[in-house]
């Protein structure tokens, strides 16, 4: 009786992907301009270089499904299928050294905040026909750059620098998560990216964290720095 459960796990296995790792997509983010691996791999590393597997971005709110890349057992998208979605003409390419390997992983270039979605892999062919999901994001601010510009026995100079596509929203913190009074030095946009930088003079010893939020990408992302007023005036 205890070969039964066993034999079921084996199965599940041999079949590449357990149906709850399919349910949890992995979330990659990228800044724009660059380039992007989105992995689809079988873990049985079967060999797919005769198989069929399919690239496609799932449909957004105002937009059709797309045509990322194709590949069937030695024809693809860059060697004379047809069929490939216009954006993405040029920009994709596989591994195909890696296809012996059950490695069926993509990279596009040059990503645009247009390439932000959720993408699948769909094996349709194989026993038991499987599909990866990935959720890509462009465009999401890099990690902020906090520097001490200044600093004396009473007070310090703090400066944040962030970039990032949609435009961040831009905060300095104290250690208590409280935001502080901050002047905007800087607030441009160049290449199709945002850049702002922030400045506040500290008055108390402390860890100061600036904070960058895309609310459009459901991103958030912070850099800390400790700060130490040697003069500072402690409460009685």
């Amino acid at each position: 009786m205890e070969l039964l459960p066993l034999l079921c796990l084996c199965l599940l296995t041999r079949s590449g992907i357990t149906s709850a790792q399919q349910n949890r997509p992995a979330v990659i983010k990228v800044k724009g301009g660059t380039d992007v691996v989105l992995p689809c791999s079988l873990s049985t590393k079967e060999n797919i270089e005769f198989k069929l597997f399919d690239w496609r971005k799932v449909a957004q709110k105002d937009d059709g499904q797309k045509k990322v890349f194709l590949y069937d057992g030695g024809s693809h998208y860059n060697n004379g299928l047809d069929g490939q979605s216009e954006e993405f003409k040029g920009r994709v390419s596989h591994f195909q050294d890696e296809l012996k390997h059950g490695n069926a992983s993509i990279i596009i270039r040059n990503t645009k905040v247009t390439d932000s979605g959720d993408y699948r892999c769909y094996f349709p062919h194989l026993q038991l026909p499987q599909t990866f999901t990935i959720k890509l994001v462009v465009g999401a601010a890099s990690k902020p750059s906090v520097t001490l510009l200044d600093v004396t026995t009473f007070w310090a100079l703090l400066q944040c620098e962030v970039n990032g596509n949609p435009k961040p929203k831009v905060e300095l913190q104290d250690s208590d998560g409280n935001n502080l009074h901050a002047e905007v030095t800087q607030d441009s946009e160049r290449e199709g990216s945002f850049y702002i930088t922030l400045q506040t003079t500290v008055t108390k010893t402390g860890t100061y964290r600036c904070v960058a939020t895309q609310e459009e990408l459901k991103h958030q992302i912070h850099a800390e720095t400790s700060v130490y007023i040697s003069g500072e005036i402690l409460p009685l």
